[in-house]
């Protein structure tokens, strides 16, 4: 494995290891580490790939590593991005399956759990921020992500048709505006 590849890996392995709660906690993690530190890609690819793993079918972690590693080294890269993230995972529930019984019940463990679970929310949340300045959010525009998580939220609106409602009203706005514009 070369160079590029092994450090690749080990920044996936490192992401899985360390992010409690997966795939959506992964993302400012992941956007540090791809787009500030190595710099495989820009943050525009980075959040182009967010949601084409969003809107992906499978696993959000493996999805992003696979579409990052792709896009930064081609078919080898998405093969290492994908065990790299995945290896840690898979290696945890072994290890978790193995003790289970022996911990299963322990006061200690649940309030451990007890106090990763506001941690996780956190990390949750703060992509939703950076996501935000990335897709310039501004108070022409803000609406639309309020809307659309009270339609999800408060009356049980499927998030396929809010991707589907969104993509075509962003098409059709296109396209009005691009008819709007003077010609050159």
């Amino acid at each position: 494995m070369n160079d590029n590849l092994l450090s690749m890996f080990c920044t996936f392995a490192k992401i899985g290891a360390f992010t409690l709660g997966g795939g959506y906690a992964m993302v400012p993690i992941m956007e540090k580490e791809i787009v500030d530190r190595h710099a495989w890609l820009s943050r525009e690819e980075f959040m182009d790939i967010l949601i084409v793993a969003q809107s992906t079918p499978g696993l959000f972690a493996i999805n992003m590593a696979s579409h990052i590693g792709n896009k930064a080294r081609g078919l080898w890269g998405g093969i290492v991005g994908t065990l790299g993230v995945a290896l840690p995972s898979i290696i945890a529930i072994l290890l978790i399956a193995m003790f289970f019984r022996a911990f299963a019940g322990n006061i200690y463990i649940e309030k451990i759990f007890m106090g990763i679970r506001p941690a996780v929310v956190a990390l949750i949340a703060a992509p939703c921020f950076s996501m935000a300045r990335t897709a310039k959010l501004n108070r022409h525009n803000i609406w639309i992500p309020i809307i659309a998580c009270l339609l999800i939220t408060a009356w049980g609106v499927s998030p396929i048709w809010i991707i589907l409602v969104a993509g075509l009203s962003g098409f059709v706005w296109g396209r009005i505006t691009k008819m709007k514009r003077p010609s050159p």
